[in-house]
């Protein structure tokens, strides 16, 4: 239990990139808040000219950051003899949440910084209260000021965030201004090279958050591992009187109730039985309403009990195995374009993988918001979340693997609660090498530091078996430290025709199960033509088919997510007439036009129901 303490502690020990981030708030849907989505007024700043003088030096940290110039100052004057090179209440305005390519004709392909400006009344709950500003993520470099005063920045685009903003609002006049920063260096996370959209701006929800003087920063319950009928509680206190404090947990459907005192650090652990508990499942997506109360505060929360482990090669789900039935899905709404942000973004995606006959998701390749991990919860969808260590990260900078481990962090801890959570996946399709190894072996070790319950595996890369043509082997030295082996394979599209499927075995060296994380072709919607003929829906159609017969004896199969649920945006898709900046792997069409293959995929889920 001493270990598992540090659920809360390690990930606030890991965020050297976040100057002045307070630790991360959770539950933050069931708290007071005032939310600032909306219309903002935005300046273009391609040069940076609001963020370092002609000397670059970084105008925040000058005496005289020159008000003329220094666009976090929002400098207004009276005098028209004074020089003022911006005004944001002339300058044009974007929505929020939202990216700004998707907004903006000109703004289409732009990567670089865009200033954001909002202007806002507070007007405080209650006295001796705090407030924080939240945002879901901003895409990519962040920098946040408030009335003049910067409050802190933020590296990595999905990622949750907020900062400590009590002494610097006020009742009338507050104005906030945000420097987003998009632009793709070798250094990130994801790194230069990807194959989706590079969506800028502020992306996810922006808050205040209002909490007491001392409050509930974080909390944790969910089953303990080994042990289907006992709870396992953490709870944090965030102020200056955390220590020896009583929290209670109360689950009323369930009959539960537990008193907590917080050690001298805030936290306090504890178990409860639970042996009746309604387990969740994708076909009993139950939620418990869970409450926290302390000091006449209290915070509510839903959430699903079940259990997850591996056993040999089967996937266990409330100790039965289970199939998972997936689509890989893309954070974009195809229809109206863009980075998806919202509940019905939420519904509308969740809701096709459900039509097709899915229990289970792949949200790649990044952390997905929210609104889609609590639609998952809802409507019964096993996840696999990942981070964006995507193809060839900067494996040798220490830089580098601190920003992927606060990018895993902050996933852990805001959806560490979410019974549809099953799978944390630390990759997808890096180049094996002893430094690469090194560093996804210590992202492994993170989740199995901050969270025991949920399984760990990554997407790699298949190959063929040394002195065969047919034979594929994974090779890769992280199955050993996975609970699941899952990769990637194109046979088919990439690799030969679809007719090379029926040619090709796979050999497992592990006795684990295996999960498919990515196969599929390209179709355009709506041409037809022979299914030898590329870009056709018969041709995908065919590969599909081909291609799971070829899966299906693979004796530890246990589940797959082809590439994709829709067609999705990528500037490395050029072919005229048919991409057109779109990838057109998807088996629903930019418009919301269901392929051929949709159809293969839905009668093989059909069938695989009940395994």
């Amino acid at each position: 239990m001493r270990k598992f303490g540090l659920l809360f502690l390690l990930f606030f020990w890991l965020i050297p990139f976040f100057k002045a981030q307070s630790p991360l708030i959770t539950h933050t849907h069931s708290r007071a808040q005032l939310s600032l989505n909306g219309q903002w007024r935005y300046i273009v700043d391609p040069y940076e000219s609001g963020y370092y003088n002609y000397r670059q030096d970084v105008r925040d940290q000058l005496q005289d950051p020159g008000k003329s110039e220094a666009l976090f100052l929002n400098h207004h004057t009276t005098d028209s003899s004074e020089r003022i090179e911006y005004d944001f209440e002339k300058a044009d305005r974007i929505q929020v949440p939202r990216d700004w390519n998707s907004q903006k004709e000109k703004l289409f392909y732009y990567e670089g910084t865009i200033w954001y400006y909002k202007a806002f009344d507070y007007e405080k709950a209650g006295k001796g209260g705090r407030q924080f500003l939240y945002f879901g993520a901003v895409n990519y470099e962040a920098h946040v000021y408030l009335n003049g005063k910067k409050v802190g920045s933020h590296i990595g685009g999905f990622s949750p965030f907020n900062f400590e903003v009590t002494d610097l609002l006020q009742p009338e006049g507050n104005f906030l201004i945000v420097k987003a920063d998009n632009r793709r260096s070798r250094e990130q996370v994801p790194t230069v090279n990807t194959d989706w959209w590079n969506y800028g701006g502020i992306t996810r929800d922006v808050k205040i958050l209002e909490v007491g003087k001392t409050f509930i920063q974080d909390s944790y319950v969910q089953l303990l591992k080994g042990d289907a009928n006992t709870l396992e509680v953490e709870v944090q206190l965030n102020g200056p009187n955390k220590s020896q404090q009583k929290v209670l947990l109360e689950i009323a459907e369930a009959k539960l109730q537990l008193s907590l005192t917080t050690d001298d650090s805030g936290l306090a652990r504890g178990v409860v039985r639970a042996s009746e508990l309604n387990y969740w499942s994708p076909e009993n997506p139950h939620l418990y309403e869970v409450k926290w109360r302390y000091q006449g505060d209290s915070l509510m929360d839903r959430v699903g009990f079940r259990t997850i482990e591996t056993r040999g090669a089967n996937i266990l789900l409330n100790g039965e195995s289970v199939f998972l039935r997936g689509i890989s899905i893309h954070e974009e709404n195809p229809i109206r374009g863009g980075r998806a942000n919202s509940k019905e973004d939420a519904r509308m995606l969740l809701g096709w993988a459900k039509e097709m006959g899915c229990n289970y998701v792949r949200l790649a390749h990044y952390t997905h918001n929210e609104h889609m991990i609590r639609m998952a919860d809802e409507i019964g969808l096993m996840v696999w979340s990942e981070v964006p260590v995507y193809w060839t990260i900067q494996w040798s900078n220490p830089a580098t693997l601190q920003n992927a481990k606060d990018q895993l962090a902050a996933a852990i801890t805001r959806d560490k609660n979410r019974a549809s959570v099953i799978i944390w996946s630390v990759a997808n399709e890096t180049p094996i090498s002893a430094a690469r190894n090194v560093f996804l072996t210590q992202l492994i070790q993170l989740c199995r530091t901050m969270d025991r319950v949920r399984l760990v595996s990554c997407a790699m890369e298949k190959r063929h078996k040394e002195g065969t043509q047919n034979v594929q082997e994974i090779g890769d030295p992280l199955q050993e430290l996975v609970d699941i082996i899952s990769f990637n394979e194109y046979i088919g599209w990439y690799d030969g025709l679809p007719e090379k499927t029926q040619r090709v075995r796979f050999e497992i060296q592990y006795d684990k199960p295996v999960v498919i994380s990515e196969f599929g072709a390209g179709a355009l919607h709506g041409l037809h033509g022979a299914k030898g003929a590329r870009w056709t829906e018969e041709f995908q159609e065919d590969l599909y088919i081909q291609t799971l017969q070829m899966l299906d004896s693979i004796p530890q199969l246990r589940g797959m997510t082809p590439w994709i649920l829709a067609d999705f945006r990528s500037p490395r898709r050029m072919l005229d007439g048919i991409q057109d900046g779109w990838n057109r792997k998807g088996l629903i069409s930019e418009g919301g036009e269901k392929k051929k293959a949709f159809y293969v995929m839905q009668r093989y889920y059909a069938a695989k129901q009940g395994l």
